[in-house]
């Protein structure tokens, strides 16, 4: 006859405190958030709703491949809520100062850019920002207009959303 495994005796001093020190935890949660802010800064601006398959699936693996350097191992309920407590104050405080500095914001959120000014398209903008010729016209088809002869200006806003500025018309 086969022996069962008994299940580990049940704790509430392993459930809920953390195998590592607080303050070890909180560190490590400030420098992953910190490394993917620059990151995600780096790959460029697009919103949740424009990213392309490819882009969704590395944000995935991104937050598992950043968990374990965030709890050190440690799967226990408090150590999850530390993390958790730290990103959403972390999140806040960066939030405000974005708010409160023109430069913090500059730099955690960057400034709008013109991808098409007066009926130009500025190619060295869209390879920049990382959006293709393809992208632009959806955008542009998007806001009304068949063609770039047809928008004065694109911009492409901070949060990742591309607005097009008609041309006037003479009728």
């Amino acid at each position: 006859m086969l022996a069962q495994a008994t299940p580990a005796a049940f704790s509430w001093s392993t459930m809920f405190m953390p195998s590592l020190p607080w303050y070890e935890m909180v560190f490590r949660g400030i420098v992953v958030y910190v490394f993917l802010i620059v990151l995600i800064r780096i790959t460029g601006r697009r919103q949740v709703g424009m990213l392309a398959p490819f882009d969704f699936i590395l944000l995935l693996i991104l937050s598992n491949a950043v968990q374990n350097s965030m709890n050190g191992g440690d799967n226990s309920l408090g150590g999850g809520l530390l993390i958790a407590a730290t990103l959403v104050t972390l999140n806040w405080g960066v939030s405000l100062l974005s708010r409160r500095s023109k430069f913090v914001e500059g730099l955690l959120v960057g400034r709008p850019v013109f991808l098409v000014k007066d009926n130009y398209v500025l190619e060295k903008n869209l390879h920049g920002e990382k959006i293709t010729h393809h992208e632009l016209m959806a955008a542009l088809r998007a806001a009304g207009c068949a063609n770039i002869e047809n928008a004065k200006h694109v911009i492409l806003e901070t949060n990742g959303s591309i607005t097009v500025v008609h041309t006037q018309s003479d009728a």
